[in-house]
């Protein structure tokens, strides 16, 4: 949780909101291991206001520091620290990427190096984890990291994590990967972007069928020896639509899913109905609205905040209309009482993230790793 001391602190571009929510963000991924408050305080102290160029540059300056301890620390053998550093590159770049241009070259350039801090990290982890290409459409393929849970003796269950168009799967290395492991699962880290570059962005979002990329990872996993196809799960990271759960309808083979169920899809629907004018409109479903939560076959959980963009109340009539046809949706609200509360958990992320992987753990009777 951001402590409230730093109000003022992280809201110090108030001009500039997707800043603000950015630092907020690395604030707390300090709690994951993918920052520190001493270095945020700092970057906050020497970012000139309203200068993108500068955010850019100490980001950068700052994420370059960790990359080359963590090098370091690897030449003398101390992996643990080298680890540490390069998740902490890793989170670094992709804020100093974030006000660039997506044609920018030296966006171009932290990409490549946050993604070779992600490979440093596969490399020196035990079990070791893979770098993983996915054919999904012509000339784009999707890139993973497939990060294989502590020896088990036999396939593990597995969950699959991905994040809407734009979020990469580098910060699930730190975010995601610590609850996986502690809990017995292998994970996939998935991200739409491929291995292209970020100017691919465009294309995917106009796409009407992303949600077959789910069909693709499942294909992918279905194959392989380690992972236990009867229990594959599915986590959709920050969802700002409801791609996933579009994709968990059509894909039968998965054994539980956290995200939206087809809230994000409902509530647009919702509001372009009062738009027009339409009376009783609201939140009840129609025809549409059952090719989502209501035909998705497996146990389903869907978190929100108290403060995120849906009202509780909202979502509590949403899912009890659901129930009341088919059992197995869950909808865990994180109120501002606990922390939580914020849209995707943003102020405490930790606290979802252990009951979101609590759940997962139990619906696919994942056993914790032994040192945990």
């Amino acid at each position: 949780m951001i402590p409230a001391c730093l109000s003022d602190e992280w809201a110090f571009w108030p001009e500039r909101e997707d800043l603000s929510a950015e630092f907020t963000r690395l604030l707390t991924a300090a709690q994951e291991g993918g920052a520190t408050i001493a270095e945020c305080l700092l970057m906050a102290r020497r970012i000139r206001r309203g200068d993108e160029l500068s955010w850019h540059r100490e980001w950068k300056s700052l994420a370059e520091a960790n990359r080359e301890r963590g090098d370091t620390a690897f030449a003398a053998g101390h992996l643990a620290t080298a680890r540490r550093n390069w998740l902490r590159a890793i989170n670094y770049y992709n804020a100093a990427a974030l006000p660039l241009d997506v044609s920018d070259k030296e966006r171009g350039a932290l990409v490549v190096a946050m993604k070779g801090c992600a490979r440093s990290v596969l490399r020196t982890s035990s079990p070791v984890a893979e770098v993983v290409t996915l054919p999904w459409l012509s000339g784009h393929a999707l890139q993973g990291y497939f990060v294989p849970a502590p020896m088990t003796g036999g396939p593990a269950p597995t969950v699959i994590c991905i994040g809407e168009p734009g979020h990469r799967k580098e910060e699930f290395l730190f975010k995601l990967a610590p609850y996986a492991r502690e809990r017995g699962l292998s994970m996939l880290a998935v991200d739409l972007l491929g291995d292209r570059g970020d100017d691919v962005l465009d294309e995917i979002v106009r796409r009407r069928d992303i949600e077959t990329s789910v069909t693709t990872i499942m294909d992918y996993l279905s194959a392989r020896t380690d992972v236990d196809f009867g229990r594959v799960a599915i986590l959709a990271d920050g969802w700002s639509s409801s791609f996933v759960a579009r994709a968990v309808v059509q894909e039968p083979r998965l054994a539980a899913a956290v995200c939206d169920g087809g809230l994000w899809d409902l509530h647009e629907r919702s509001f372009m109905a009062n738009r027009i004018m339409l009376h009783d409109a609201g939140l009840a479903p129609g025809p549409e609205a059952s090719l989502l939560a209501r035909d998705i076959g497996c146990p389903v959980l869907i978190t929100l905040g108290d403060d995120g963009w849906l009202k509780p109340d909202r979502a509590r009539r949403m899912v009890q209309q659901v129930t009341s046809h088919r059992p197995g949706v869950t909808l865990k609200v994180f109120t501002a009482a606990e922390t939580g509360a914020a849209q995707g958990h943003a102020d405490n992320p930790s606290l979802a993230n252990e009951y979101i992987f609590d759940w997962l753990a139990s619906q696919l009777g994942a056993q914790p790793a032994r040192y945990a």
